[in-house]
C-alpha cells in the first residue's frame, strides 16, 4: 500500500519521519508513504472551489483540489490527514473534513486524524519520551496537563522544558517558534513509544493506520 500524509506543517512532518516507521513497517516493507508539509491549516473554500494561491501551501485551501488530484493518479491507496483542532470543536470539524471528502470526485480514500489541540499533545502523552528528552523538565507545570484537553497545548509544553518558557520565545517572535517545535520533534520523538503513548488523539492515529495498512493486506 501507499500513502501520501499532509501535514499541516514542517515540525508534524519531523514528528511523523520518525514515528512512522513504528505505526507502518519499514519504509517499504511492505508499505511505501511520502509526507508533504504545508505552512498553515487555511479552511476548506466555499463550494470546494480552490482559489488560493497554491504557491503558499495553506493546507485546506487546496485540499479538495489535493484530494481530486490524488483521486486521479493511479498508484495511491490513501491519503491520511493530519491537523491540530487548536480551538475548534473536534466532532464538528472532523464531520466538515469527511463531508468536504464525500463531495470530491473521483476521492481517494481517506483518513483524517486530529490532534487535540495541538500535535504537542502527543508529546506530553508520553512523559517518559519527554523526560528522556529534557530530564530537567519541569514536573509540576507537567503534573497541571490534563490530556488532550484546549489549554494552549505548546505553550504549557514551552512552560516545562524551554528556558523562560512560552513567554520568552512569544517575545523573541521571528522564527524561533517554528525553530522550538521542531527541535521537540527531534529530540522527544526517537524516544517515544507507540503502545505507551496516552493521548487519545495519538491512539487515533495510530489504530487508524493500523486499520488502513491492515486493508492491503
Amino acid at each position: 500500500m501507499h500513502i501520501e500524509i499532509l501535514v499541516e506543517d514542517s515540525s508534524g512532518e519531523k514528528l511523523l519521519q520518525v514515528l512512522l516507521p513504528q505505526l507502518l513497517g519499514p519504509q517499504g516493507e511492505p508499505h511505501t508513504w511520502r509526507l508533504h508539509a504545508y505552512k498553515g491549516i487555511g479552511r476548506i473554500p466555499q463550494g470546494l472551489v480552490t482559489k488560493a494561491d497554491p504557491a503558499k501551501r495553506i493546507l485546506l485551501d487546496q485540499l479538495p483540489k489535493l484530494l481530486r488530484g490524488y483521486g486521479n493518479s493511479p498508484g495511491i491507496d490513501a491519503v491520511v490527514v493530519v491537523l491540530d483542532t487548536d480551538k475548534r470543536d473536534c466532532a464538528a470539524f472532523l464531520s466538515e473534513l469527511k463531508a468536504a471528502a464525500d463531495a470530491c470526485h473521483p476521492a481517494p480514500d481517506t483518513l483524517f486524524r486530529l490532534a487535540v489541540e495541538e500535535i504537542e499533545a502527543w508529546y506530553l502523552g508520553d512523559q517518559v519520551a519527554l523526560l528522556e528528552a529534557y530530564p530537567r523538565a519541569k514536573r509540576d507545570v507537567l503534573r497541571k496537563y490534563v490530556q488532550d484537553s484546549a489549554c494552549d497545548t505548546w505553550e504549557l509544553l514551552a512552560d516545562a522544558v524551554h528556558s523562560g518558557g512560552s513567554a520568552a520565545i512569544k517575545s523573541a517572535g521571528g522564527p524561533l517558534p517554528g525553530q522550538v517545535k521542531h527541535e521537540w520533534a527531534e529530540k522527544i520523538g526517537p524516544f517515544m513509544d507507540i503502545e505507551r503513548n496516552i493521548s487519545p488523539s495519538f491512539a487515533k492515529l495510530r489504530d487508524g493506520l493500523r486499520r488502513l495498512a491492515a486493508r492491503a493486506v
